[in-house]
């Protein structure tokens, strides 16, 4: 159960233009979703209050694509113009939507198939507990997606520039980090080259 008072989003980045893939990645179909829906459709069956799609590459296409989730009242997309910049504006225009609403922030990545609700909620739960300012899953060798902070760190997301995520805060504040444990097998590589989504199709499932 989430701690009353705690509001939470998330940030789905889906903005990029795929260079390495040769084609948007996020269109690309995996079983019977495409990499988007698998993604989403986590991220809204999770306890995150809000989940906010940030576009940009391609933007009506996904659109479409994830139209028959768009009835959802916890979600918002919204459109970043400025995507040719870097992840950085996509991390900026999704918090701006739910900066002055949500105490904390989430950051998840729209070409990770294996993330699943239950590690999304697992990262809530830990994190909050924790009273730290930052929570991260537990990668082999570093923290790994999705992140989640807190909003006294947002001064520092909002200033990110470039294509810059948001590891250089995690490298600021490594006392403030609360690192979680997935409880089950957690594949939280993504989907950058062709190669890498032959090795997906070989997977089943999420987690």
């Amino acid at each position: 159960m989430i701690l009353r008072g705690q509001r939470v989003a998330g940030i789905i980045l889906a903005a990029g233009a795929s260079t390495r893939m040769g084609r948007t990645k996020q269109l690309l179909p995996l079983g019977e979703k495409t990499l988007i829906e698998r993604v989403l459709m986590e991220a809204l069956g999770s306890q995150l209050d809000r989940v906010v799609l940030v576009l940009g590459h391609r933007a009506v296409k996904i659109r479409d694509a994830v139209s028959p989730l768009c009835h959802e009242a916890r979600l918002k997309i919204v459109d970043n113009r400025r995507f040719r910049e870097g992840m950085s504006t996509s991390i900026i225009t999704g918090l701006s939507a739910v900066e002055n609403t949500h105490d904390h922030v989430m950051i998840l990545l729209c070409d990770m198939p294996f993330l699943c609700r239950d590690l999304i909620d697992l990262l809530i739960r830990r994190y909050l507990e924790s009273g730290l300012l930052i929570g991260a899953v537990r990668g082999k060798e570093r923290p790994v997606h999705p992140m989640i902070f807190s909003r006294d760190l947002y001064p520092e997301l909002l200033d990110l520039r470039g294509d810059m995520g948001a590891r250089a805060i995690l490298a600021r504040y490594r006392d403030q980090l609360c690192l979680v444990d997935p409880e089950g097998p957690y594949d939280w590589r993504d989907i950058d080259t062709p190669e890498d989504y032959a090795r997906v199709q070989q997977k089943q499932g999420p987690c």
